[in-house]
């Protein structure tokens, strides 16, 4: 959220999120208009003026309202910005989402780098509601803005030597505060197996609620598996690589006791400090049931058959 000075009005004043993110509004122009000349194309308005061209939308959360956009933006865990809940929204404006690239690498045809503009332009935007749980007991319900991680696993060309897809968020302490301290390895990493990176439901994000992704929320493009842990969302993308054996993660590095690679919602498995059995909606003040892979098993669970379901959180 902008903070203001006491001593001027907010009508005086240009929120300093849309300052400091102006030209990033004006490349998203183009990759709006792209999307608006798609069939049933629709742009969703925010305010200030910011909007993204959506050519589809879904509800994933079974009907479910949508956590309110002051909570989404407001409680995040995003340690490159601050431990607290907090600290993230007060501290992201010193991040810089344009220009910015994603290198695609690894055992892939086609590898490159990519502009994040250009691949607005290469697909189609969604919108899909999703139920988002953290590990930590709470959860959201989220109308995120984006595209299938598997359209653009496709267009690459992975080889058959290919078998995960591993992520790396971008490392720049002097844009990422957080990174000055050593709470964790910088930079965070993260890895899916590619059945998994390639399932339906598996988004590269960059909006929510209509509008673009907000820093804290780790813009300009992060990664939303819906039936898993917070944790595997790995945010502010700039490096793809695909590679033949499981890659590190960063909490399952840190605290390989606590967090497994797979971070499946498992509730039926206890963290080593709490229970996973029960979480709090963001706003409502009782707790309600964690469901088994966060209410998507009929869609994901026979990715796992003969595993063990308790290695899989």
């Amino acid at each position: 959220m902008a903070r203001w000075r006491d001593d001027l009005p907010e009508s005086d004043v240009t929120p300093e999120r849309l300052y400091l993110r102006r030209r990033e509004f004006l490349a998203l122009g183009a990759a709006g208009a792209v999307g608006a000349l798609l069939p049933g194309a629709r742009t969703l308005a925010g305010p200030e003026g910011e909007s993204l061209a959506v050519a589809s939308r879904s509800d994933r959360a079974d009907g479910e309202k949508p956590t309110p956009w002051e909570s989404i933006t407001t409680y995040n865990n995003f340690y490159e910005f601050g431990t607290d809940k907090d600290d993230p929204s007060r501290n992201a404006g010193s991040l810089r989402t344009r220009p910015w690239t994603v290198s695609i690498e690894g055992e892939v045809k086609k590898p490159q780098a990519v502009d994040v503009d250009t691949l607005l332009k290469w697909f189609p935007l969604e919108e899909r509601i999703y139920r988002m749980r953290c590990v930590e007991a709470w959860s959201m319900v989220v109308p995120w803005v984006g595209f299938p991680l598997g359209e653009l696993v496709r267009r690459v060309e992975p080889t058959s030597r290919a078998k995960y897809v591993a992520f790396q968020t971008l490392l720049d302490p002097k844009q990422m505060p957080g990174q000055r301290r050593a709470v964790l390895e910088w930079p965070y990493v993260e890895g899916l197996r590619m059945d998994e990176a390639v399932h339906p439901l598996t988004m590269l994000v960059v909006g929510l609620y209509g509008r673009i992704l907000p820093n804290q929320d780790g813009a300009p493009i992060r990664l939303v598996v819906p039936w898993k842990y917070g944790f595997k969302g790995v945010k502010s993308i700039v490096r793809i690589r695909f590679v033949e054996q499981e890659p590190p993660t960063t909490w399952s590095r840190m605290a390989p006791n606590e967090y497994g690679f797979y971070a499946n919602v498992n509730p039926a498995v206890d963290h080593p400090r709490w229970s996973q059995a029960k979480e709090r909606r963001i706003g409502e003040f009782f707790r309600r049931p964690t469901l088994p892979f966060n209410g998507y098993g009929a869609m994901v669970a026979q990715l796992y058959a003969g595993l063990d379901p308790r290695k899989l959180y």
